[in-house]
């Protein structure tokens, strides 16, 4: 199963709508996939005391991600970085085996004109530093509250096509890795 990550828990985000049109374009190639919103996370999970013991309702989000065959994550560019829920969200979950040897692709999205480049760049840095295989095809959609609609479809032939691509060879490249 590829774990499609929402990297923020703005409600309404941008990112959870584009996290949509991928689920779909995994769906329509016959690739198992889900979506994991960091805005279900569970409140107790931002308790400092989840530092020496993660609460029992992270468990179930956490397997998610130890047992995912990749992992695809929707970024947004918040500041010239990540947004904090989701370091936090990587802080909390299992070490090493959550990302030792596991597939990640990302997809950066911003209202600026780099489409979450350095963020991306950041989360390549982190994910690299934990063993990751990161798939190269990046996907950046930059001046997105231009590129979606109201109904929350991208307008542009081209980053749809992108994205469909993306979702389809990273799959492929999942494969690859027996998971």
């Amino acid at each position: 199963m590829i774990e499609i990550i929402i990297g923020t828990n703005r409600p309404g985000s941008n990112s959870k709508k584009i996290a949509a049109l991928i689920l779909e374009f995994f769906q329509q190639q016959g690739a198992r996939a889900q979506t994991l919103d960091l805005a279900e996370l569970p409140p107790e999970l931002f308790n400092p005391t989840s530092y020496a013991e993660k609460p029992a309702a992270f468990a179930a989000i956490s397997e998610r991600v130890v047992t995912a065959s990749g992992l695809l994550i929707i970024v947004p560019e918040y500041n010239g970085g990540i947004p904090g829920v989701l370091k936090y969200f990587i802080d909390m979950l299992k070490f090493p085996e959550s990302f030792e040897h596991k597939p990640v692709a990302f997809v950066g999205v911003a209202a600026g004109s780099w489409g979450a480049l350095r963020a991306v760049e950041h989360l390549q840095q982190i994910f690299g530093y934990r063993n990751a295989f990161i798939y190269p095809a990046r996907v950046f959609i930059p001046g997105v509250f231009n590129e979606i609609d109201a109904a929350g479809q991208l307008k542009s032939a081209d980053l749809v096509k992108r994205l469909a691509e993306q979702a389809k060879n990273f799959a492929e490249f999942t494969a690859r890795f027996g998971a």
